[in-house]
């Protein structure tokens, strides 16, 4: 019998609030993306962190190829947790890829979150028609192939444009995550991104959400953000932070907490 889904997800819940937090990373890092963010909210809140299955930090034979397929997988997992802790109610703050695992999750259990906090978040990558998700296919297929190909110098020339800001502390930080991804989890799961659209179901969340977006994102451009606000189905408010980059709990901790804190409050 393998491991639990509390053990191979590495859970762990931290501090002493009466009110429950998820904290849920992105693609290319683990839960360890929040150790500067964590003291912040450790004193009023029980913060739950997980590593997501694809993440370094978590057997890579755990992962099965054919369940993550989708984001519906990483849905489970999240409800899983939730209901394995015996939460019943939670604030949840999710990065670019956990945003969406989020949004799908608060539209099955929408009595489950109190508040969705979407950081770097977007519904679908590639442009269409009357869309700006900020690449082309013929783009992506390029990145697909320089990963394919030489996974250690995408990496090198990646976290850099992916963290934007001059915190070089940030680019090691973000290089040593993504490096301790399997190189072909790390492709797959790339693909699955790409290829999901959820813009169809942003309508059927109900649950309040808080956007957080930096001034400059080379993932996600400052539209989708807009975009979001105007197709979320419950009350949604934009938080627009004046730093560069997708990692802003790497690169600009301290005003990270300050927008969490903020959009906590207004809950």
């Amino acid at each position: 019998m393998g491991p639990s889904l509390l053990d191979a997800l590495n859970v762990r819940v931290v501090g002493s609030g009466k009110k429950f937090m998820v904290l849920a990373h992105g693609l290319g890092t683990d839960q360890s993306v929040w150790s500067r963010i964590l003291p912040y909210f450790r004193t009023h809140y029980r913060v739950i962190l997980y590593d997501l299955a694809f993440a370094g930090s978590v057997n890579p034979d755990y992962f099965d190829f054919n369940r993550y397929n989708s984001l519906d997988a990483y849905v489970d997992d999240l409800l899983q947790i939730l209901d394995s802790l015996g939460v019943d109610r939670c604030f949840y703050v999710g990065h670019s890829l956990s945003s969406m695992i989020g949004i799908l999750a608060a539209i099955r259990r929408p009595e489950l979150f109190s508040k969705l906090i979407l950081i770097g978040a977007s519904p679908r990558f590639l442009n269409d028609k009357d869309y700006h998700g900020g690449f082309e296919a013929g783009e992506v297929e390029k990145v697909f192939l320089a990963m394919e190909s030489n996974y250690e110098a995408w990496v090198n020339g990646f976290a850099p444009l992916a963290v934007g800001a001059d915190v070089p502390a940030a680019v090691r930080e973000f290089s040593r995550t993504l490096f301790n991804m399997r190189p072909d989890i790390s492709l797959f799961v790339s693909r699955t991104v790409f290829n999901s659209d959820l813009r169809g179901v942003l309508g059927l969340v109900r649950v309040p959400c808080c956007i957080i977006q930096t001034a400059k994102d080379v993932s996600v451009p400052t539209s989708v953000a807009t975009y979001l606000k105007e197709h979320l189905g419950g009350r949604n408010t934009v938080e627009m932070m004046n730093v560069e980059g997708h990692l802003p709990h790497l690169s600009a901790p301290a005003l990270l907490a300050h927008h969490l804190s903020r959009a906590l409050s207004r809950s």
